[in-house]
């Protein structure tokens, strides 16, 4: 009747930490109940059940940039982390600007990824938006208002072509908000300077202000569903309101400018590192941020080590995004339901991705297992992302036990899922009629 059953487990249910047993039949979850029979069982030793992690912002390399990751090494450091679906974002070689390209993607994540994946289309080409959505894609994005690594910046004109189109198909505008005149403006005045902290000098808060302010006038203008990637500062958490939907990446959370002295040129994101203040901002702002998203974006040691302006901006975070917050649930300063909510719940609802996101009766089994007395320091020799570094070395993190895909293990301590395993999770505009 059921192919797997977890017993002995602890899960988290409506805020609630519940003994329950969870039957597995065809990759879903079919009862949650106590004395399931069944032969094949795992018994999860009174561990904590968690939804697997839904991660909507993941750069995975692949196609085209593959020496810093790959959809197998990606989705292996993601199923590590306690994350089973992910949604990558455009920039890649050839980038997913067009319904060609977007199949040649897709191909490569069919063949590697252990996980189930959704992929965001790019937007500097508004002629093939219309049939990307009808590919399948998740959402628009990232739509980067400013030049950013990987490139893919929009002019006024396209992006207010864009919004009014994805606002006719019904899709979601992931917004990159910096803005450009401002970058250019302070990286002048910097003239010379290498400083590893010159790059947040030259993208300080009012960029993002600025760009985010933009963005918010042309979504009420176009009724577009707007979602602002990686939030990082104060002002910008003060202008998020009713129908915009926002995430904040663990870098921004964990780290900050007093970092880049520890980190050096590998401290270099976009948007930058910020204050104390604005990391202290952000977490007593996460009551009304929808979804913590890694922004995983990786590159190698010797790309980083390049001086301040030649060195790529992104860091790695996939694999640790969840360790991280389940050790600050471990030190009290978030609850393990709000930090479902923010990995897990939300993202699922807000991107669409109707089988996932949380532990209930007709939802992909897709299921992590942790034991939050378990606190580990972060070694990046441990992971396994193919950059082989982390700017959170030496942090305390949680790590999975055990982390199912649609029922089947993929991570037990060690990577045992099969490559290709990964399904690709259809938008929803393969089946909405496109209206002209």
């Amino acid at each position: 009747m059921f192919d797997l059953v977890i017993k002995n487990a602890r899960l988290v249910l409506a805020g609630d930490i519940l003994e329950a047993e969870i039957a597995i039949a065809d990759g879903k979850i079919v009862r949650i109940a106590k004395d399931i029979v069944t032969e094949h069982i795992i018994d999860a030793h009174g561990l904590l059940v968690l939804p697997g992690m839904v991660d909507v912002h993941v750069h995975f390399r692949d196609p085209g940039l593959t020496h810093k990751e790959d959809w197998y090494t990606g989705s292996s450091a993601a199923v590590a982390g306690g994350v089973t679906s992910v949604v990558d974002h455009p920039n890649t070689i050839p980038p997913t600007t067009s319904v060609e390209y977007f199949k040649v993607k897709l191909r490569e994540a069919e063949s590697k990824s252990i996980i189930d994946f959704g992929i965001n289309a790019g937007v500097v080409q508004a002629a093939e938006l219309e049939g990307l959505w009808a590919s399948g894609i998740t959402a628009f994005g990232e739509i980067y208002m400013a030049d950013s690594t990987g490139g893919l910046s929009v002019d006024d004109d396209t992006l207010w072509k864009s919004l009014q189109i994805i606002t006719r198909l019904g899709g979601i505008a992931c917004i990159h908000a910096e803005d450009e005149q401002i970058i250019r403006e302070r990286i002048e005045k910097l003239g010379d300077k290498t400083d590893p902290s010159a790059h947040s000098s030259s993208r300080p808060n009012g960029c993002e202000v600025a760009a985010m302010a933009k963005a918010i006038r042309l979504a009420q203008d176009t009724g577009v569903k707007l979602h602002i990637c990686h939030l990082s500062t104060r002002e910008g958490l003060s202008l998020i309101g009713a129908g915009i939907t926002s995430e904040v990446t663990p870098h921004h959370l964990f780290l900050s400018q007093k970092d880049w002295d520890r980190l050096g040129t590998f401290g270099k994101m976009n948007p930058p590192l910020r204050s104390e203040l604005d990391r202290e901002s952000l977490w007593a702002g996460l009551y009304k941020i929808d979804i913590i998203a890694s922004d995983h974006a990786p590159h190698t040691t010797e790309e980083k080590k390049q001086d301040i302006w030649r060195t790529p901006a992104g860091v790695p975070g996939v694999e640790t995004s969840l360790p991280l917050m389940l050790s600050a649930v471990k030190k009290g300063i978030i609850s393990i339901q709000r930090v479902i909510e923010l990995m897990a719940t939300n993202p699922a609802r807000i991107f669409c991705l109707r089988e996932k996101g949380e532990i209930a009766v007709g939802k992909d089994a897709d299921i992590v297992l942790v034991d939050l007395n378990d606190v580990k320091l972060i070694k990046a020799r441990n992971l396994h992302s193919k950059s082989g570094w982390t700017p959170f070395e030496g942090m305390d993190g949680v790590f999975p036990k055990m982390t199912f895909v649609r029922g089947e293990l993929m991570y037990n301590g060690e990577i045992v899922g099969e490559k290709g395993y990964g399904r690709f999770i259809s938008g929803r505009g393969v089946n909405t009629p496109i209206y002209i």
